[in-house]
């Protein structure tokens, strides 16, 4: 027997539609903020609770709802957008069927609270099944409208039952208010759950579309966006928007469409967009883009989803294959260089991330638990190289006829092992000198010069101790200013940086300014220069008044060395400072003054001719470059606080400090074809691995400004190398 065919009731029908609708509290939200966007507001506020399920509140500042229209607000197919079908074609916002309040009604208990801007108050209605229950009321309220939703899908069991749990329901809502809120720069957006005080997404009225992603997703993404933008006449349509660059990556795609500033789904243009993308990223990683496409309003069908979320085009495939050669190129443009964004040092003792590296040579014998590739550390920091024995040949000193102030003139013999008795040894002469020179690293002077840093209570507790034979080449200091200035670099110490140094590889230089050391599983760039310059700081500081003296082989003028200075563009020489020669025998006159405290406290002597004869020794087998002493003595004169002991001893250990650092501007590179043929010129690569950085395992304390001021970088981490080649 044939089926009978009823008209169902109009209750059911409406049900019906509605549940095609509104399929989740998400896209009932979704509806409802483009109403809001539709009237013209620029405040949209979203309160949840228990996922959507049992509130929604939408509120905005908007033109509000007539009090004439609220009785059909609610029903099916009433808009204010749209009277002819005609109109469809030029539609351009987002609400066009009046479907989304009344399929709402339908499966929800609803009220509506709205005030236009000519409104002496707000009026309030409760609907059910796109009905008014009663005539509005009138109450207090602000312009614009409330939206309250309550019990959704009280009437549909099935729909409620299948729905997730709140919590994945809540952060669905969460998603669909940020994408509008990235797309709507200008418009403030916030949603919350019921009872909190702080929002969960929140976006200021004046925030731009990088400030809003940074907002939602979080500096990670919103400092890789590329802008993006083009315009195509022949296919009528325009493209802005932000995709990340090849640094930035994640595990699923993240794709916000607007199309006519309606949020859509385009699985062609999403495909075609990673398509592109995999030539830049590992495996299974995934861009992020924001993409608004403004198409012109003929050629775009909207009418084809009950939800919206799909639109039809004329001209698809020639649209997106014009967005996706778009995005290759900008692709193309950025990876030209890449940048690396890190802490300049991780905080505290995790610099070093030892807690999760295991050592290849002891895990063996430690334990039985497996260590991965990628946590496997291939160096062993107290591995020594055979050159660190045969220090670089260099020129011989100038004859001192010819020899100028700024000249290499100064040569300590004991400083370095004759050139031409190296020249000459056998082998066994020289296994025996290795020999000899390791024996000599344990005697008690080379222990004194490596010596640890030790709290200046318990180092001078130790030296007042010491035997008479033990102290008669090394002074007890008990100036005040002394301790509180050793005082200063202990408690200023960076203990993670310090255990970096002392237990690093040496991987090599990049330029005099720049050095590669590995620490564990990771690879470090540091400031030579600064690093260099804190050295003998702390050197100055700590061996105050026991250096040993680094001779000139010429007496230096100092006459003659502040008229080189005061000629440099660097001094900043005026005339209203006086003629040069005056200020050149001030300068003379004065350190003259000064020589018997600069002998006795730093080694540094001046003869009663005006000569500079002797500067302080501090460290074994090292010289400073001599074309900055001019500007040495020229700052020594200008630049140290004479008149206050503590500020005095302080500033001139920064300038001696700054003389005797590895500065980039007064060393001369080697051409490459020139490195194997002229030694002299790379002999400052020997000197900062064997004798700069030696010390730094043993000598320095590094202070807590090097991890703040980009003179520690992180450039590369194992694991993480291991992530970006896992696909090769």
């Amino acid at each position: 027997m044939a089926g009978v065919i009823r008209r169902l009731e109009e209750t059911v029908v409406n049900r019906i539609a509605a549940g095609e609708v509104i399929q989740r509290p998400a896209n009932a939200v979704k509806e409802m903020i483009e109403n809001c966007l539709d009237a013209k507001s620029t405040n949209i506020q979203v309160t949840v609770k228990d996922g959507g399920l049992k509130l929604l509140q939408i509120q905005d500042n908007g033109t509000g709802i007539r009090r004439e229209d609220m009785e059909i607000v609610c029903e099916r197919f009433t808009t204010s957008k749209l009277q002819t079908f005609e109109d469809l074609s030029a539609i351009s916002t987002y609400g066009f069927r009046g479907e989304a309040l009344a399929s709402v009604s339908h499966v929800a208990h609803v009220t509506i609270t709205t005030k236009t801007a000519d409104a002496k108050c707000a009026y309030r209605g409760s609907y059910s099944d796109g009905k008014l229950k009663a005539p509005p009321k009138p109450c207090a309220g602000n312009q614009g409208t409330q939206i309250l939703v309550e019990d959704l899908f009280y009437n549909v069991s099935t729909r409620r039952k299948a729905l997730k749990s709140p919590s994945d329901e809540y952060s669905r809502i969460v998603e669909v208010v940020s994408r509008y809120a990235i797309h709507n720069s200008g418009k403030s957006f916030s949603v919350k759950k019921q009872g909190e005080t702080v929002a969960d997404v929140r976006t200021l009225p004046n925030a731009s579309v990088v400030d809003n992603i940074r907002g939602v997703f979080g500096n990670a993404v919103s400092r890789e966006l590329i802008e993006v933008g083009c315009e195509d006449l022949k296919l009528a349509y325009k493209m802005k928007g932000y995709i990340s660059n090849a640094n930035y990556s994640v595990k699923k795609c993240m794709l916000i469409l607007f199309i006519n500033h309606r949020l859509v789904e385009s699985s062609a243009l999403k495909k075609a967009i990673e398509t592109v993308y995999a030539a830049y990223l590992p495996k299974n990683a995934h861009p992020f883009l924001y993409l608004s496409l403004e198409i012109a309003p003929q050629n775009v069908d909207v009418n084809v989803h009950p939800t919206k979320h799909e639109v039809h085009f004329l001209h698809e495939d020639g649209v997106i294959e014009s967005v996706q050669k778009h995005i290759e190129s900008k692709l193309l443009g950025s990876n030209s260089s890449r940048t690396y964004f890190t802490q300049t040092l991780l905080p505290g003792l995790s610099v070093s991330g030892g807690s999760e590296v295991k050592s290849v040579r002891h895990t063996a014998a430690e334990s039985d638990e497996r260590v991965y590739a990628h946590q496997m550390v291939r160096t062993d920091c107290r591995a020594q190289k055979l050159d660190a024995f045969l220090q670089p040949k260099e020129k011989p000193p100038p004859d001192p006829e010819s020899a100028g102030p700024g000249s290499r003139e100064e040569t300590a013999k004991a400083a370095r092992p004759p050139s031409d008795e190296m020249d000459d040894m056998d082998d066994a002469d020289m296994l025996q000198a290795l020999d000899e020179q390791e024996e000599d690293k344990q005697s008690t002077h080379d222990v004194q010069r490596k010596r640890p840093r030790k709290e200046p209570q318990q180092q001078e507790k130790e030296e007042e101790e010491q035997t008479a034979a033990a102290t008669s080449k090394r002074r007890v200091i008990k100036l005040a200013s002394i301790k509180d200035l050793r005082a200063e670099i202990t408690e200023n110490t960076h203990k993670g940086l310090q255990e970096m140094l002392q237990n690093h590889s040496f991987v090599g230089c990049v330029n005099p300014q720049w050095t590669l050391i590995q620490h564990h599983t990771k690879l470090y760039l540091l400031n030579s220069s600064r690093l260099s310059q804190e050295l003998f700081y702390q050197i100055l500081i700590y061996d105050f008044g026991n250096f040993g003296v680094l001779r000139l082989s010429t007496p230096a003028p100092i006459y003659d060395l502040a008229m080189l200075a005061l000629e440099s563009d660097e001094s900043g020489w005026t005339e209203d400072d006086g003629p040069r020669e005056g200020l050149a025998q001030y300068i003379v006159d004065f350190l003259k003054k000064k020589a018997e405290m600069l002998e006795d406290y730093f080694s540094m002597e001046v003869d009663q001719e005006g000569n500079l004869i002797g500067l302080p020794l501090l460290l074994d087998k090292y010289t400073p470059v001599m074309e900055g002493l001019p500007m040495f003595i020229l700052r020594l004169a200008t630049e140290v606080n004479w008149d206050n002991e503590k500020e005095c001893f302080r500033d001139f250990c920064k300038e001696c400090s700054m003389f005797y650092s590895i500065r980039k501007e007064y060393i001369l590179e080697a051409e490459p074809a020139e490195e194997q043929q002229d030694a002299e010129l790379n002999s400052w690569r020997w000197n900062v691995e064997h004798i700069i950085f030696k010390a730094f395992r043993t000598l320095f304390s590094p202070p807590m400004h090097l991890s703040e001021d980009g003179s520690v970088l992180q450039i590369a981490n194992l694991p993480d190398l291991y992530k970006v080649f896992e696909r090769c």
